[in-house]
């Protein structure tokens, strides 16, 4: 109580988005309307808000979420870290809008993690789940993933402490919590593995999935890897290429990568690889549309090789090219050749 007056305690972030989204978040779970900074309120005339979208940010600690949050408010988003998931629904859920203010029916991107207060895995999908049945918003749950090894580094680097290892080892408290999050990664509809990812591959990847939001899209990333370092751990079709011609062999071609047309000549005139890459194109075909129709959202095609520079670039490029004649726009990112010096 002060001055005998009832007032409402909210708790924000102070290091985590704008001061701009802190005050637009803090009007809306207090009086359920969006207040415009541009305009006189007593000009405003409220309507219901239309359906809008909600990304929803989760994942293991460390794999990018604050960066992925940035990344949003840069797309124009509403950025806003560990919502208490009890007023989740407060803040996506019938609110108000002034009428006709541009800027103001902005998508929104929480982040969601195990610090969030009364955070729970079912707790969780039973906000998630009521903001998915009351079709007001589209809602999306993207999980951020990323290799034990390289998390344990990241910690150890930045010299922060896990939230789940005060009294452990950080290899304990990634474990623990990798336990505890495997149902939300089973029900993510994109999951992205920031594992030897560039920032700025982080921020193209979540661009190009989330610039434009067209209803019943189906969004195709495509990527080439190196079997030495592992598959892409968020890979819903992998093709292994190894079977190819390896241009490595050829002295000329050693230092040059699947991205250069001797490489791609090199390849093609294997005696099999029209008949695969026709079978390839033949057995992905058909999936697109039941893939949609089920409705998922995003699609992950990998291809590997032995180093990832040369035979699996070269299918995935071809690929890409494949799915642009069709008129189906793509993501590509070549792991080996983005992490090379």
């Amino acid at each position: 109580m002060l001055l005998r007056r009832k007032v409402r305690v909210i708790q924000i972030d102070p290091f985590s988005v704008s001061a701009t989204a802190k005050i637009r978040y803090a009007l809306k779970l207090v009086t359920g309307e969006v207040m415009s900074f541009e305009m006189n309120p007593s000009q405003i005339t409220p309507e219901t808000c239309s359906s809008e979208t909600v990304v929803l940010v989760t994942g293991m600690s460390g794999a990018g979420k604050t960066t992925a949050l940035k990344v949003f408010e840069d797309m124009d988003f509403e950025a806003i870290d560990n919502v208490p998931l009890s007023l989740l629904g407060n803040l996506v859920l019938g609110r108000q809008k002034p009428f006709n203010a541009p800027g103001l029916s902005r998508p929104i991107a929480v982040g969601v993690d195990i610090r969030t207060r009364d955070f729970g895995i079912e707790a969780f999908f039973t906000r998630y789940d009521t903001l998915v049945s009351a079709g007001e918003v589209e809602a999306k749950l993207v999980f951020l993933d990323c290799d034990d090894e390289e998390l344990r580094r990241r910690y150890e680097e930045t010299r922060h402490r896990h939230p789940l290892a005060a009294d452990r080892p950080v290899a304990d408290g990634i474990a623990h919590e990798r336990r505890l999050v495997l149902a939300l990664r089973d029900r993510a509809d994109l999951v992205i593995d920031t594992t030897g990812m560039t920032t700025g591959e982080f921020k193209r990847l979540l661009q190009g999935n989330f610039t434009s939001l067209p209803d019943n899209s189906l969004s195709i990333f495509l990527t080439s890897f190196s079997y030495r370092r592992g598959v892409p751990r968020s890979s819903d079709l992998v093709f292994d290429v190894r079977f190819l011609s390896n241009p490595h062999y050829d002295e000329s071609l050693r230092d040059q990568t699947g991205l250069e047309e001797a490489v791609g000549k090199y390849v093609s005139k294997d005696p099999s690889f029209v008949e695969f890459f026709d079978s390839l194109t033949h057995l992905i075909e058909p999936l697109l549309p039941r893939y949609r129709a089920e409705g998922k959202s995003y699609l992950t095609i990998a291809a590997g090789c032995t180093g990832g520079r040369h035979r699996s670039v070269f299918v995935i490029e071809k690929l890409a090219l494949w799915f642009e004649n069709t008129g189906q726009k793509v993501q590509v990112l070549h792991r080996e050749l983005a992490n090379s010096p």
